[in-house]
């Protein structure tokens, strides 16, 4: 019986080395790309809840507002603390809908129009919301009406 030395060796090589270092290389450039498309996607996400509750509020105030002018667009800026800082503003008019045809005293419909914008990585966004109220018809309504025939 020889003695002879043993030639294998517990342990990886340098090339088995540098394949798993490129395989997990590879891995974690997926998963931060990955990372980065949802952290974008949350973002735009929450940029869009705050402009839809900001339009809501706005068409609430405006819907309560019975002193508002007809036939005219009415345009602000939201303030940039409630915004985070966004640029965002809203555009809106009042317009008689439906009006009855015989007399004062008798309901008739009004249409809100508003339109909220806002800036989003340089691109300017738009949501439009409509909304209807009734109102009591008033004699002045229909002198208005006939002034502008």
């Amino acid at each position: 019986m020889t003695n002879r030395p043993s030639t294998s060796r517990g342990g990886f090589t340098l090339l088995e080395m540098m394949v798993a270092t490129t395989i997990m290389g590879v891995a974690v450039v997926g998963l931060l790309s990955q990372i980065s498309g949802s952290v974008h996607n949350a973002a735009r996400l929450r940029d869009y809840d705050r402009v839809s509750q900001l339009a809501r509020e706005q068409m609430n105030e405006l819907l309560a507002n019975y002193n508002m002018p007809r036939n005219v667009e009415i345009n602000n800026e939201f303030d940039p603390r409630v915004t985070g800082g966004m640029p965002m503003g809203w555009r809106s008019q009042l317009t008689t809908f439906e009006k009855p045809q015989s007399a004062a005293g008798m309901l008739a419909l009004d249409r809100i129009q508003l339109q909220v914008w806002w800036d989003s990585n340089g691109k300017r966004r738009t949501i439009y919301l409509e909304s209807f109220r009734k109102r009591w018809f008033i004699p002045q309504d229909f002198q208005q009406a006939a002034g502008a025939q």
